[in-house]
């Protein structure tokens, strides 16, 4: 079974400014992945060219073993994104904000229903179906954001800097509630400049001026040069330092 995504040398530029320069990583099933960068390293270009906004200059990505330059719709097709902007529709309850995303990837109305019942009851929100969006807090926002993203039975979930704003306890939510779909096989590649947020990941792939500065676990990151703790390696070499295990953790 191919991988939920895999990235050969992927690229991007605007003119002379290389957003990302070839970068490759992979997420496997069911395992979850931080992509962390300070802002501008590139995560939200990557994202992008991901989810099928932005054409790559060079390299390679497939998802689910579909290459997006080649066969876009049945890759989309595997895929579900929360971005970092929010995008709901805040006249609309939850529930229409939900059927519209639903109609636009042809669902039909009877499974529509099925599946937005079950990740609203999944999230806690069944009781704020018939509210408007824009009547929701910040965090239950990105929490019907994320059931919108489910909708489609994603096989890859991207989430580029999706808790940004919102309450810490709402954050600690979210995070707890995309772990828990790792756990049922979907691979999670989680875009944040927060070190916290990535204590929790399988894999760390740290990001800065668009290329990849490591790739591993948070154990390795530590041991490299002996650093106390995430945020001390995160600033080394995320400083000028030349890059590290780039090519680790494939899978």
């Amino acid at each position: 079974m191919p991988l939920p995504l895999t990235i050969n040398a992927l690229s991007k530029s605007y003119g002379a400014r290389k957003a990302v320069a070839g970068i490759s990583l992979t997420v496997g099933e069911g395992e979850f992945i931080t992509l962390l960068g300070p802002n501008g390293a590139g995560k939200t270009t990557l994202f992008q060219m991901l989810s099928g906004l932005f054409s790559a200059d060079g390299g390679r990505a497939q998802v689910v073993g579909h290459d997006l330059a080649t066969e876009p719709l049945a890759a989309l097709s595997h895929l579900g994104i929360v971005f970092q902007q929010p995008a709901l529709d805040l006249d609309l309850t939850v529930a229409a904000n939900l059927q519209f995303h639903s109609d636009l990837h042809g669902i039909p109305r009877g499974e529509a229903r099925r599946r937005i019942a079950h990740w609203l009851q999944r999230f806690g929100l069944s009781d704020r179906a018939q509210d408007k969006a824009r009547d929701l807090s910040g965090g239950n926002r990105r929490k019907v954001e994320l059931t919108r993203a489910l909708l489609t039975c994603p096989k890859l979930l991207l989430m580029d800097e999706a808790t940004v704003g919102i309450d810490p306890a709402s954050r600690a939510q979210i995070l707890a509630d995309v772990k828990s779909l790792c756990a049922e096989g979907i691979g999670v590649l989680w875009a944040t400049h927060l070190i916290d947020e990535a204590q929790a990941a399988d894999r760390i792939v740290v990001m800065a001026k668009g290329t990849v500065k490591f790739n591993g676990r948070a154990q390795e990151l530590l041991a490299l040069n002996g650093h106390a703790g995430l945020t001390e390696a995160f600033l080394h070499l995320t400083q000028g330092a030349p890059e590290i295990g780039a090519e680790a953790g494939a899978a």
